[in-house]
């Protein structure tokens, strides 16, 4: 198994200094460097209104993430559009239906939390509001399984495109020299690729959290070292520890 000295993390470097990253340097002796390969840039008005949409004409919001809530009100902020009291929200966990409260006075009936991160548990309290008109905050990256599992049960859902991922320049300064790199999304992957399009990963451990970048790498050429979450290891840094352990090879 190669030696791990050097981990490249591609997301923002943890807020406080307890944290697995922390714990996983000083017990194996290893260097985390954050850098993020990708950022979120909202789209301005008249972006959006090339997708002819307008927000108002719908009587819910489907939410995925906090992000998609703050573009979601920056965009009718900007457009100059009252939010109505009446608007219902369907998020995909109790975190991103609580988040909702930075916006609007939150109430248990106007705000449908999904129990186990899934949207098909949305569907029962979907079906008792037949008459609902269905409007879902999407990235301009997105899978369509969501819209069409709502469509599989005669659900119909406009997706609305409100922020772009995009790739961040790696600075040509800094050496890119790491024995393992920890990505988090396809676009993620996207990024590495676009900034390094002659690496060669060698024995290069690369480690992915979630499947849909699982994917994403593979098919970019790459070999999966590490993949998360599984029934073993949950997190992806409980994956990396365990690889450190000498369990994953």
């Amino acid at each position: 198994m190669k030696k791990i000295e050097k981990i490249l993390v591609s997301q923002p470097r943890p807020a406080t200094e307890r944290n697995p990253y922390s714990e996983m340097a000083a017990h194996y002796g290893v260097h985390f460097d954050f850098h993020q390969l990708i950022r979120v840039e909202g789209l301005d008005v008249h972006e959006f209104r090339h997708q002819r949409i307008n927000p108002l004409d719908y009587t819910a919001v489907i939410l995925n993430s906090r992000l998609g809530i703050d573009h979601y009100f920056r965009l009718c902020e900007e457009m100059r559009l009252q939010v109505p009291d009446t608007m219902h929200y369907y998020c995909i966990s109790e975190a991103v239906g609580n988040y909702l409260q930075k916006y609007i006075q939150y109430r248990k009936r106007k705000v449908f939390t999904a129990e186990h991160n899934r949207f098909e548990d949305l569907l029962p309290a979907m079906n008792r509001r037949p008459q609902e008109k269905y409007l879902m905050v999407m990235s301009d990256v997105h899978n369509d399984d969501v819209i069409n599992m709502f469509a599989s049960h005669k659900i119909e859902v406009k997706p609305a495109i409100m922020y772009r991922t995009v790739s961040v320049e790696w600075d040509k300064h800094m050496p890119f020299d790491y024995d393992m790199i920890v990505l988090f999304t396809p676009s993620g992957v996207q990024s590495l690729r676009k900034n390094f399009p002659d690496w060669e990963q060698g024995d290069t451990v690369i480690a992915c959290f979630g499947q849909n970048t699982t994917q994403a790498a593979e098919e970019a050429g790459f070999r999966v070292d590490i993949k998360a979450p599984t029934p073993e290891c949950p997190g992806i840094t409980t994956a990396i520890q365990r690889y450190l352990d000498g369990h994953i090879s």
